[in-house]
């Protein structure tokens, strides 16, 4: 029986210690030349750059191959592509348009939008979850939930069903039709 998926040497635990303390400084620096914007969800790109990211680290840490060094310009071109798409992204619509994805509206008052609901595979047990997750007691509560650009579901709700919901909060909204 083969013991090195149970134990290692001295020697390579104290490489993956020395490789899990360069690589947390290299992300902690990165992380402030680029800003807090790093591990957002703003977009799906963002969320892909992150588990890119998260990829590198568990690679560093946990193989010899890659080198501390070789990680450290994985994570800069990471990071750099990263910051050079939400730099275009807020000057081309062509790039927002590439990178992000539009929210989609599921439901609107007590309606639910089939069709939607549908195109962002998103199930009636899942929308369910997400009411009850926003603490909704009454369907008559909810006045519209979205499916965000992030993949998150955005439940808006209100106790009072004489309160109008502000189109500005829609705005861009595929199916929001104000």
């Amino acid at each position: 029986m083969d013991s090195s998926w149970i134990f290692t040497s001295w020697h390579t635990g104290l490489m993956a210690i020395i490789s899990t303390i360069g690589i947390y400084i290299v992300l902690i620096v990165f992380t402030r030349i680029s800003g807090l914007r790093s591990f957002s969800k703003m977009s799906s790109f963002d969320f892909a750059i992150t588990i890119a990211i998260g990829s590198v680290l568990g690679s560093t840490i946990l193989f010899r191959p890659p080198s501390l060094v070789h990680a450290t310009v994985a994570m800069g071109a990471l990071f750099g592509i990263q910051m050079l798409v939400a730099h275009f992204r807020g000057k081309s619509t062509v790039m927002r348009k590439l990178v992000d994805n539009k929210p989609l509206l599921l439901m609107k008052n007590t309606t639910i939008i089939e069709k939607n609901l549908e195109r962002a595979k998103v199930t009636h047990s899942d929308l369910r979850a997400k009411l009850r997750e926003a603490n909704v007691t009454q369907m008559t509560q909810v006045q519209a939930v979205v499916m965000e650009s992030t993949g998150d579901i955005a439940v808006l709700h209100h106790d009072d069903p004489d309160h109008d919901l502000d189109d500005v909060l829609l705005k861009g909204v595929q199916g929001w039709d104000a």
